[in-house]
C-alpha cells in the first residue's frame, strides 16, 4: 500500500477484521486459460490501526498452495459478511515463508490445533499476501434495506439505498467511487 491509500487501507482492514475466513484464490499457469484454485482460509489477526497492507495465513509446508504460489504469486482474496452487507475483493501477491517469529506473533488456539509443535513446527509455513488493490462494498443493514423496500413498494418509487463502494490501491484516483 502506498501512502496515498493509507486511510483507505485502514478502512479495508476495518471491513475485514471480523471476517475470519476468506476465499483464497491462486492462479494456475500464466494466463486466464490456466485456471484458478480457490479454497477457504483462516485470516490471521487484522488490526485496522496497524494494518500495513499484508494479510497473513498459516498452511502446511506440503500444501499445494505453496507450489501454486511458486508458479504464479498473483492471488485474489475475497471476504463476505452478508449479515452486515460487507463484501471485499483483494488482489495481491502471495509468498510463503518459514518465519517462527512471525508465527509466534500470530499464534492462537486454532494454530495450536493444526501445528502441535508450536510456531517452530517443521510442518508450518506462513503465506503473506501483499495487497496491491481492493474493491469493497459496504451496504445498508438488512433492516434498512427492508424499510427502504417497503417504502419503495408502498410509494411506487424506485428503492433508494445508501451504501459505500470504494477502491484501494492500483488506481487511487478512483478510490471511493
Amino acid at each position: 500500500m502506498n501512502t496515498e491509500t493509507r486511510g483507505d487501507s485502514a478502512r479495508l482492514a476495518e471491513l475485514i477484521k471480523d471476517i475470519r475466513v476468506a476465499m483464497f484464490t491462486t492462479f494456475l499457469g500464466d494466463g486466464p486459460k490456466g485456471g484458478t484454485h480457490t479454497r477457504p482460509m483462516y485470516t490471521q489477526t487484522v488490526d485496522p490501526k496497524n494494518f500495513d497492507g499484508d494479510l497473513w495465513f498459516m498452511t502446511h509446508k506440503a500444501s499445494v498452495k505453496i507450489q501454486e504460489l511458486a508458479g504464479n504469486p498473483s492471488v485474489m482474496v475475497t471476504y463476505c459478511d452478508p449479515g452486515k452487507e460487507q463484501y471485499v475483493v483483494i488482489q495481491g501477491e502471495g509468498r510463503s515463508e518459514v518465519n517462527p517469529a512471525k508465527a509466534q506473533e500470530l499464534w492462537n488456539i486454532h494454530a495450536k490445533g493444526w501445528w502441535p509443535g508450536g510456531p517452530d513446527d517443521p510442518e508450518l509455513k506462513l503465506i503473506c499476501v501483499t495487497v496491491h488493490s481492493a474493491e469493497y462494498w459496504d451496504g445498508p443493514s438488512q433492516a434498512t434495506y427492508m424499510l427502504s423496500l417497503l417504502k419503495a413498494v408502498a410509494t411506487g418509487e424506485k428503492i433508494q439505498l445508501k451504501g459505500e463502494h470504494g477502491k484501494v490501491g492500483a488506481d487511487p484516483a478512483r478510490a471511493g467511487r
